[in-house]
């Protein structure tokens, strides 16, 4: 017997003038219609593609309930076989614009891995289901400084937690993966006192700050998760990890492991909310930028209650933030009211 299926709807089409595979999963839409990213990027299969489709989309359902806004879960991933031209890749961006569309507004989607917000004015001439435009277009722009703000909240909470203090004064961080969040939450870390290294395969990515290996067991006060997922193990060195990438430990019993050895790991998908709360809030939602804001600060306080919760319990953050999430999905006013 396979693994029971959770998911609302899935849909894997064959693009009409790419020939490549489009998958949309919806996981659930409990708490109102699903959102999440479109991944574009190589897989050895499809049905790589499709696995990653599920997994993803149930990850935005517990993101966005604990986030608390009103949307549930779901994810677009285009499985490459190969790299593809300026040309292949905008048919397929109009392919997977047109799947989104066919949902009829119970899918909404933005950037992720291998998109932009710049795709995302391209495939608005097919869907108005897309959000996280440039400015410039009349959207919010990248979402990478909220959800560095919330990376940064949940460490504030981390902090307390483990040092008794949210100050990263003097603190080692070190940071794995320098993109457009973890270069971004570098910086901040290094204005609040603390000091940074950081790590990245591009190493012109570290300018400016001490460069370490690109390893996840190197010792620091606090440990940032910034790049690919599935890579976080046992041989964890920090008393703290918490970071913005999705999917960190390479599997979900990990998270007891490490809360037997001591170390304190902030769910994923509890720190990388930042972004999808501010977006949904604002484009989809109509608050304000102070109001989106102010969502995004609260991951402090989710984060604060989770770690509390599992020290009182002896459980893990990963169960208590999952049960959080599943009471905010069985009493919906609780997510978002």
């Amino acid at each position: 017997m396979g693994e029971p299926w959770e998911h609302e709807e899935v849909v894997t089409r064959l693009g009409r003038r790419s020939g490549v595979p489009v998958t949309v999963a919806v996981h659930s839409r409990r708490l109102g219609p699903a959102a999440g990213g479109i991944r574009l990027r190589q897989y050895p299969t499809w049905q790589d593609g499709l696995a990653d489709a599920l997994r993803l989309s149930r990850v935005m359902t517990y993101k966005n309930a604990i986030g608390g806004v009103p949307f549930g879960g779901g994810k677009t991933v285009v499985a490459l076989p190969s790299p593809v031209s300026p040309s292949v890749r905008a048919d397929v961006l109009a392919d997977a614009a047109e799947l989104i569309e066919s949902f009829g507004g119970t899918y909404l989607a933005g950037p992720d891995i291998g998109t932009s917000s710049e795709d995302m004015v391209y495939m608005r001439s097919f869907t108005s289901r897309v959000f996280c435009l440039p400015e410039s277009a009349g959207g919010t722009g990248s979402s990478s400084g909220p959800t560095a703000r919330g990376v940064l909240a949940a460490m504030r909470a981390g902090l307390a937690a483990v040092f008794g203090s949210a100050s990263v004064s003097g603190r080692r961080v070190v940071v794995i993966g320098m993109g457009s969040v973890g270069s971004l939450v570098a910086r901040e870390l290094a204005a609040g006192g603390a000091s940074v290294a950081v790590a990245d395969v591009d190493p012109a990515r570290c300018a400016g700050y001490e460069q370490v290996p690109v390893s996840y067991s190197v010792d620091a006060d606090v440990l940032v998760p910034a790049a690919v997922g599935g890579v976080v193990g046992t041989d964890v060195r920090a008393p703290l990890v918490v970071g913005p990438a999705n999917n960190q430990l390479v599997s979900d019993g990990v998270a007891a492991e490490l809360a037997r050895a001591g170390v304190v790991w902030v769910p994923d998908f509890v720190a990388s909310g930042g972004g999808a709360i501010y977006t949904l809030s604002r484009e989809a939602a109509g608050l304000s930028h102070e109001d989106a804001l102010a969502r995004v600060a609260a991951i402090e306080e989710t984060t604060a209650s989770v770690l509390a919760s599992a020290a009182s319990h002896g459980t893990t953050p990963l169960a208590e933030a999952m049960a959080l999430a599943e009471r905010r999905l069985e009493t919906p006013a609780l997510a978002h009211g």
